[in-house]
C-alpha cells in the first residue's frame, strides 16, 4: 500500500510539474538533440546540424513510461530457485528536463521516478553540452566548435555503442528487445568529454573519475584512479540507402577502487525480474547480467552498425581484462542483431538477436559461459507508443556444482510498452 501510495504522489507530482511548465513555456524543439521518440531511432552521437534557431531560454519537460508482462520460467542444478508467475511488473517512470540555456548550450537532467532497484524517486545524472562557445564572446572558437561537442557531468559516459540502443530504465523505446546485453556498459560518472565529426569520421577523447558513488572519504582501500575512455569511427551514407558506422572504443581505469562500475553502474536493476533468485533470498535486482568486476580494467568495444533500406545490423565485440595483479581475467562479449522495419515510417519490425559473454575470473580459473537468445517484434503506434514482444531463453554453463548457476537457465516470453516524449 505504501508503494502504491507512493507511485500516486510521484504522478500527481509529476502531472503538477508538466502543466506547470508547459503553462510558462512552450515545448519547443531543442538544438543539436536526440529526439525522445521514433524520429531518434538509430541516433548515436548528437549531429551538429539543426535547423531551430535560439531565441531565448526553452524547456522541454519529458517523461519515459514503461511496463512489462513477465510470463518466465527458470531451473537449475540444485533445484533452490523461486517459481516464477505469469504477471505484470512494477511500472518504471522517468522526469526528464531539457533546458536550451544560450545558443548552443543545453542542460539534461534525469531523475528515475520509479525503477525496479529504487522504488523511490533517484536522480540519475545529467549533464552540459555545449555546440557553441558564443556566452564567451561571439563566435569564440567558432571555426574548431563548428565540429566539435564538448559535454560535462555526471551521467553515462560514452563508451562503445551499445549504451544508445539500451533501454534506460522507462525509456525502452530505443531498444528493440526488452532485455539489454549481458555485459551490459553503462555507469554514471563524473566525467568531461570532447566529440569531433567531420564528412563522417568521429573521435571522442574523455575523463572520468571512475566512480558511480561520489565520495572524498578515503581509508585504508582507497586507491582511486581517474578512467581514460575515447572512441574512433566512421559514420555516413555510402549510397542513398545504405548506411554504414563502424566504432572503437576503449575504457582504461587501473585504480583497485574505481573503475568497476562500468558493467554494474546502473542503478535501475535488470530488465527481467527475479530471474535466478534462490528461495532463501540469495539474488538482486541486477540478476540476468554479469559483472566482471574486474578493479584494474581496461576494456575494448567494437560496434558494427549497416542499414539498407529497412534491414539493420547492430553487433558488439568486446573484450573486458583485469590487471597482471589481479589474477589475469578476461571476458570476451559477442552479440549479433538483425532487424527489418517495415511498413509505413518503418512503424513495424521483426527481428533476433544473440548475446554471449565467456571468459574467466583469473587465468586460472574455470571457463564460464552465458548466452542469451532473443527473437521477437515490435508496432510503433505513434511515434510516442511502442508495443513490443519478445521470446527471451538464457543459459549459464561452467559454473561449479554448488553455485546457482550451475546449470541455469530461464526462458519464456515478455510483453512491453513503453512511452516517451
Amino acid at each position: 500500500m505504501k508503494k502504491f501510495n507512493r507511485s500516486i504522489t510521484y504522478a500527481v507530482v509529476f502531472m503538477m510539474m508538466f502543466f506547470i511548465v508547459n503553462a510558462s513555456w512552450a515545448q519547443r524543439d531543442l538544438m543539436y538533440y536526440r529526439p525522445d521518440n521514433s524520429l531518434g531511432l538509430n541516433v548515436f552521437e548528437t549531429t551538429k546540424d539543426t535547423d531551430y534557431v535560439f531565441d531565448g531560454l526553452q524547456v522541454k519537460v519529458g517523461g519515459d513510461f514503461a511496463l512489462q508482462f513477465q510470463g518466465l520460467s527458470q531451473e537449475n542444478s540444485l533445484g533452490n530457485l523461486v517459481e516464477l508467475g505469469s504477471n505484470l511488473n512494477l511500472p518504471t517512470a522517468n522526469l526528464n528536463l531539457d533546458v536550451q540555456l544560450e545558443d548552443g548550450l543545453r542542460m539534461h537532467l534525469r531523475t528515475y521516478l520509479s525503477a525496479k532497484h529504487h522504488q523511490e524517486a533517484w536522480v540519475k545524472g545529467g549533464y552540459l553540452q555545449m555546440d557553441k562557445l558564443d556566452f564567451v564572446s561571439d563566435g569564440f572558437l567558432e571555426g574548431i566548435m563548428q565540429y566539435t561537442t564538448i559535454k560535462v557531468g555526471m551521467d553515462e559516459i560514452n563508451y562503445g555503442d551499445a549504451h544508445f540502443r539500451r533501454t534506460d530504465n522507462a525509456r525502452a523505446i530505443f531498444n528493440p528487445f526488452v532485455g539489454n546485453y549481458i555485459m551490459d556498459a553503462f555507469s554514471t560518472e563524473a566525467f568531461a568529454e570532447v566529440f569531433v565529426q567531420n564528412n563522417g569520421l568521429l573521435a571522442l577523447v574523455a575523463i572520468s573519475n571512475g566512480k558511480l558513488n561520489q565520495s572524498v572519504v578515503v581509508n585504508d582501500n582507497t586507491d582511486n584512479k581517474l578512467s581514460f575512455y575515447g572512441k574512433l569511427g566512421y559514420d555516413d551514407y555510402v549510397s542513398e540507402d545504405f548506411r554504414l558506422r563502424l566504432t572503437g572504443s576503449w575504457y582504461i581505469n587501473h585504480g583497485t577502487s574505481t573503475g568497476s562500475y562500468i558493467y554494474g553502474g546502473d542503478r535501475a536493476g535488470g530488465r527481467y525480474y527475479n530471474v535466478m533468485q534462490t528461495l532463501d533470498g540469495d539474488g538482486s535486482d541486477f540478476e540476468g547480467r554479469f559483472n566482471p568486476r574486474f578493479s584494474e580494467l581496461t576494456a575494448l568495444q567494437f560496434n558494427p552498425f549497416l542499414k539498407y533500406k529497412g534491414l539493420e545490423f547492430f553487433g558488439i565485440y568486446e573484450v573486458a581484462m583485469n590487471g597482471e595483479d589481479q589474477g589475469n581475467g578476461q571476458f570476451t562479449q559477442l552479440a549479433a542483431e538483425l532487424l527489418y522495419r517495415f511498413g509505413e515510417d518503418e512503424r513495424f519490425y521483426l527481428g533476433g538477436r544473440y548475446n554471449q559473454v565467456k571468459g574467466e575470473q583469473t587465468e586460472d580459473a574455470a571457463t564460464l559461459t552465458i548466452d542469451r537468445f532473443n527473437i521477437g517484434g515490435g508496432w510503433f503506434m505513434t511515434k510516442n507508443i511502442v508495443a513490443k514482444i519478445e521470446y527471451v531463453k538464457q543459459n549459464y554453463d561452467g559454473y561449479p556444482t554448488e553455485s546457482k548457476y550451475n546449470g541455469g537457465e530461464f526462458s519464456g516470453l515478455n510483453i512491453e510498452a513503453a512511452i516517451s516524449f
